[in-house]
């Protein structure tokens, strides 16, 4: 008799392909931007003057000179995308769940801050730049906007796939457009560790990159719009690392290279796409994530290094404050502490 598959089986399948075709993306653009831009730019050159594929590339670097601040002005969000069915396979493979504290009022703006970022933030993705957990049903009246290296916006095609779920440049200009220009209701959605952060994205670790990050603090000050911590319990559970030998050439390396492009070259790993392969798709965890209570920020408009300094420090109690609340609810031990590096 011909093999057909279970309902789970095909339910599993649905949710590893869900997973899989964003950190492929991801990877794709990691690529592009390690090798920066100008690299981009010569080939498409030499396949304009070498190639018969000239008329594709002209009009794909036609588009991009001319759609080039939309990243920068809020994106293009396609409600229909966000709602797939893809995103809800995507956070059941976890599975996610997203739990606020507090209602948070569509009349004002915000700023979720976001701990910690783990190796491709999996987490922050399916909870915000997509509804697969009904985000707009948690939190009514908000707009959601995760904001990402400027890079994700230089690769064709897949630039618009980003900008579908409401994703935006993390520039400065590009929040100050979104706190300025698209009235109330807006939450911006920042991974303040950012790629600095993998290299203490392993299981077990409550270790972030906090200390010298002012920057999202300074443009809350600006615009004075609440700061919301959030910690998701789990995210650094999701892949594995091999820890080179301190002091070593493969570990001088990594420093090197962090030095140079601020990013750890980690040798992270996770499963394949059979539960008890190896391979770089996340570990089937579980990753809870708890949206704190809105910090409120006077507006000033040039913050002086003192101020931000206070504010800081005020957002980093609050922070330490909900990890402790809810941290043995999620395996952490009551003694232990979050590290701010």
């Amino acid at each position: 008799m011909m093999f057909l598959p279970s309902k789970k089986d095909l339910k599993t399948a649905l949710e590893v392909f869900a997973v899989f075709q964003w950190p492929l993306s991801v990877f794709l653009i990691e690529k592009i931007w390690r090798r920066k831009l100008i690299n981009v730019i010569f080939v498409n050159l030499y396949l304009v003057a070498f190639t018969s594929y000239w008329p594709v590339t002209v009009l794909i670097l036609t588009w991009l000179a001319y759609d080039w601040k939309t990243p920068e002005r809020g994106g293009r969000r396609v409600t229909s995308v966000r709602n797939w069915r893809l995103w809800k396979h995507y956070c059941d493979y976890f599975p996610l769940r997203l739990l606020k504290t507090h209602d948070i009022s569509p009349s004002h703006n915000y700023i979720l801050v976001c701990h910690p970022h783990g190796v491709l933030s999996h987490s922050w993705f399916g909870q915000f730049a997509t509804n697969g957990l009904c985000f707009s049903k948690i939190f009514p009246g908000i707009t959601p906007y995760v904001l990402t290296l400027g890079a994700f916006f230089w690769v064709p095609l897949l630039r618009d796939y980003v900008m579908s779920s409401g994703t935006c440049s993390v520039s400065q200009s590009s929040m100050d457009f979104l706190l300025t220009h698209r009235g109330t209701g807006n939450m911006l959605i920042v991974v303040v560790g950012g790629l600095a952060e993998c290299k203490y994205s392993l299981p077990g670790s409550t270790t972030l990159v906090l200390k010298n990050r002012t920057g999202f603090v300074r443009m809350a000050l600006r615009h004075g719009v609440p700061l919301i911590p959030a910690y998701a319990f789990g995210e650094a559970d999701l892949y594995s690392q091999h820890i080179f030998t301190p002091g070593g050439l493969v570990n001088r390396f990594q420093k090197w290279f962090q030095s140079m492009v601020h990013i750890y070259p980690c040798a992270f790993y996770g499963r394949g796409f059979t539960e008890n392969s190896w391979g770089l798709l996340p570990y089937a965890q579980p990753v809870t994530t708890i949206v704190g209570k809105p910090l409120p920020l006077p507006k000033i408009e040039n913050p002086s290094q003192e101020t931000v300094a206070k504010y800081h420090a005020l957002y980093t109690d609050a922070l330490r404050k909900l990890f402790d609340q809810h941290k043995t609810k999620f395996g952490i031990s009551e003694t232990q502490e979050l590290v701010i590096v």
